[in-house]
This record gives C-alpha cells, sequence and structure tokens, in this order.
C-alpha cells in the first residue's frame, strides 16, 4: 500500500525543514518506506475533503490504505511502530525512546512555539520585549536541564531513536536565535540529526518543493 503524507504547496519557512511534514518525511526516510506526497494550498486545507482527515486543518496528514492519521507525533509514532529502525527491540529502552518523543513535544516544544509567536506575532505590543525575555528564560531553564541530561553522549538513551528524531526537530527552530550556541553539546547533537543521511534526504525533498529544484 502507497504512503501518501501531505505537505505546504507553499511554505511559510520557505522549505528550510521547520514545517511537520519535515519529520514524517524523516522517520520514513530513516525506514527506508518509500512516500508520495499530495501538497495543499492554505484554501485546500480548510475544504471538506482535508477537513475530513485533519479536523483541525493543518498538516501533515497521513494516509496507508484504508488508515488516515494527522498529528505528526502521532504520525512519527506509528511509523516508529510499524517499521523497524526507530526503535529498539528492548521493550524497556523502546518505552524510554517513547518517552523522549512526548518530551520533544510537551516539555521542550511548547516554549519554543511561544518564542516565534513573541517574535512574529507580537511584536507590535509594548509588552512584547518583556514577553519575549521571559519566553527565553524558560527555553534557557529546558536547554540547561535537557543539556545536563544529554552530557557527553551522542544521543539521548543509547542508540538513534524516533526520541532523537522528535528532538532535534524541535530544537532546529531556536537555529539562528543563538540561544542554542550557548549549549554546545546541544548544538552538536542537533549537527549530528542533520548529518543523518535520512534528514538530508527528507530535508532536500521538502526544499525542493519550495525551489521547484528536484530533490534527486
Amino acid at each position: 500500500m502507497t504512503i501518501t503524507i501531505t505537505a505546504f504547496e507553499r511554505s511559510p519557512d520557505r522549505g528550510m525543514g521547520l514545517a511537520r511534514d519535515m519529520r514524517v518525511r524523516w522517520a520514513l526516510e530513516e525506514v527506508g518506506q518509500p512516500y508520495e506526497v499530495r501538497l495543499l494550498s492554505f484554501k485546500a486545507m480548510k475544504e471538506p475533503a482535508h477537513l475530513a482527515i485533519q479536523p483541525f486543518g493543518q498538516i501533515p496528514t497521513y494516509e496507508e490504505g484504508d488508515l488516515a492519521l494527522f498529528e505528526s507525533g502521532a504520525i512519527v509514532l506509528h511509523i516508529a511502530e510499524r517499521y523497524a529502525g526507530l526503535l529498539p527491540d528492548d521493550a524497556n529502552a523502546r518505552s524510554r525512546a517513547i518517552t523522549w518523543m512526548f518530551a520533544a513535544l510537551s516539555t521542550m516544544e511548547p516554549p519554543i512555539i511561544d518564542r516565534a509567536i513573541a517574535l512574529y506575532a507580537e511584536g507590535d505590543q509594548p509588552w512584547h520585549q518583556q514577553r519575549l525575555s521571559m519566553v527565553d528564560e524558560r527555553i534557557r531553564k529546558r536547554l540547561s536541564e535537557l543539556s545536563t541530561r544529554l552530557c557527553d553522549a551522542d544521543w539521548l538513551d543509547g542508540e538513534f531513536s524516533a526520541g532523537d528524531l522528535q528532538m532535534v526537530s524541535v530544537l532546529l527552530r531556536l537555529k539562528g536565535s543563538g540561544i542554542l550556541d550557548e549549549y554546545p553539546n546541544l548544538s552538536a547533537y542537533v549537527a549530528r540529526g542533520e548529518a543523518r543521511p535520512a534528514y538530508k534526504r527528507a530535508f532536500d525533498a521538502q526544499l525542493a518543493v519550495f525551489t521547484g529544484a528536484s530533490a534527486g
């Protein structure tokens, strides 16, 4: 059965790997599963055909046979559980990897998303700088905790897993902010994720949508 995911026809991030279909593309590349991409305009995302799969009118979605999923975290978890390569065989290690997936999405990502909102949607507000400072403080607290836990390890819990895929994807949102650079081991961790061949293939494919170039 062919796997089909949805993605932005014109990504707001200009194809720089931040739109959440990137996480699904990366997961599929890691497990070696081919997939097709259905590109959607912002208008099409709010039409009944898409809302029947994604009730909030967002991307990505995942379709395989009679299975239709939404929410990138749930999709990546499904891929990791269905195909070998993203979760350890050992039951306890497997559960820890899933825990790190949830930590990335529930603990690390919210303040990072708040920062983007503060920068791009609230910049004209009189309290903008105060709010941005508070958000950055929250982010630094979480980064410090994560940095301590990672220490000098390559990955969060032994071998690379879906937990690392999600965590690296979240931390990539801080590139260019200067905040991640304050934690050298986390910067190196993100760089290791970006260096993975599967990540590169996924990134090139997403960028090609925006540039109109061939992904190779």
